[in-house]
């Protein structure tokens, strides 16, 4: 049986696993899901068409699954989807997706989203990201895989953030920043590879060359973007990383940071 506080409220609607543990004074709506092993501490909301994968743990005030900020929206049947092994802290803010944006906001497995992290509506993060505390992320946003976003940064809607990059504490992400950047300003701009996230992933010293080598020629080169994308192609064909690097500047509708 689930372990409900006496003092917590929780919809007869909502759907909990056998093993899942409410704290006092935490609310579920009727729509929820939380999977096995789910933690809601004291005074945590979670409400809307929200899921929350396997051993996910809600610290207390958070807030997950409420309307969107978006003044279209007029009460439309959205979600919001949560992965595993999640750790989402107090006061963070997670909003449910728009009829126009996709449907859905959707958060993957390993994340750290530390205390007052906003997370604005059709949301797209990737698994083992880092949002370190009270940074902003509007609309639309995608964060992929092992990204780190410092402190009090502010990510502009439909903004991407590659694989991991690093976004330095207190910086605005205006342009997409590229997989294995790392990227700070008050305008971020591209300040060189983030070389101790890809030394922590285990990436081999032949592919670390590499992708410096691509940052070379596309940032630091006097190249424009076009024939440095095509040097890069040339030079470093063999690399699935840098060919993903390619990919995601090739693929940008804002714009890439450089």
């Amino acid at each position: 049986m689930p372990r409900v506080h006496p003092s917590a409220v929780v919809d007869p609607g909502a759907k909990l696993a056998d093993d899942v543990e409410i704290g006092p004074l935490a609310v579920v709506g009727p729509e929820v899901e939380l999977a096995a092993g789910v933690e809601v501490k004291a005074h945590a909301l979670v409400t809307g068409r929200t899921s929350v994968g396997e051993r996910t743990r809600i610290f207390p005030f958070a807030v997950l699954g409420e309307e969107p900020q978006d003044k279209s929206f007029s009460g439309e049947v959205t979600d919001l989807v949560i992965g595993a092994d999640n750790v989402i802290r107090e006061h963070a803010v997670i909003h449910l997706g728009t009829r126009k944006g996709g449907g859905s906001t959707r958060i993957g497995d390993d994340n750290l989203i530390m205390n007052g992290v906003h997370i604005g509506h059709d949301g797209q993060l990737g698994s083992h990201i880092i949002l370190a505390s009270h940074s902003a992320l509007g609309g639309h946003v995608v964060i992929e895989d092992f990204a780190v976003v410092g402190g009090l940064c502010g990510i502009h809607q439909q903004a991407r953030v590659g694989e991991s990059a690093m976004v330095g504490a207190l910086s605005g992400v205006t342009k997409d920043t590229p997989p294995f950047a790392l990227a700070a300003g008050q305008r971020a701009r591209i300040a060189g590879v983030n070389a101790v996230g890809l030394r922590r992933r285990g990436f081999s010293p032949e592919t670390r060359r590499a992708i410096k080598r691509a940052f070379h020629l596309l940032f630091s080169s006097r190249l424009r973007l076009q024939p440095a994308l095509q040097r890069v192609k040339e030079e470093l064909s063999g690399s699935p990383e840098v060919q993903r690097l390619v990919r995601f500047i090739e693929t940008s509708e804002r714009g890439v940071s450089r």
